[in-house]
């Protein structure tokens, strides 16, 4: 039981890392795009000095957009309990098939562990809403592959 959840908190914490980064490179962004904005001098063509400063202003929106996305996806690992044992494939869990794992938490795409990789998915994706309270032994069809779960963890 103790690997299930060392491995689960591995995953955890490479997926706390990818999202922190994620939180890092918005708030540099937001930083980086407000001194630009702030430093613009007008020049003696006022339409160009608007122009840069609503450049500017625009992507300062689009990071606090990304910045607010990453923060959100930080709060949905916090809900996630390594100790927890699944009947049933829920969010927090780890699903094992012959095709490939998954680890059901947020949309982040292959997580390498060693020679072992991991899908990490959200359940609202379309993988995730077929697996979704799903027991090992349970085989589902997904773009045209049958999947067989294994194990839950």
């Amino acid at each position: 039981m103790g690997e299930l959840n060392e491995l689960k908190q591995i995953l955890l914490t490479q997926l706390q890392k990818l999202v922190q980064d994620k939180i890092d490179n918005a708030l540099n962004s937001i930083e980086s795009a407000k001194e630009a904005r702030d430093n613009e001098t007008k020049s003696s063509v006022g339409d160009k000095y608007e122009t840069g400063r609503a450049m500017m202003q625009f992507e300062i929106e689009k990071n606090k957009v990304q910045l607010s996305k990453a923060n959100q996806l930080k709060n949905d690992l916090a809900k996630i309990d390594v100790g927890k044992i699944f009947q049933r494939v829920e969010f927090g869990s780890i699903v094992i098939t012959k095709n490939g794992n998954y680890f059901i938490s947020i949309g982040l795409g292959k997580v390498a562990l060693g020679n072992e990789s991991f899908f990490c998915i959200s359940a609202a994706s379309p993988i995730g809403k077929i697996l979704m309270g799903k027991t090992v032994g349970d085989k589902i069809n997904f773009q045209g592959k049958k999947i067989e779960i294994t194990d839950i963890m």
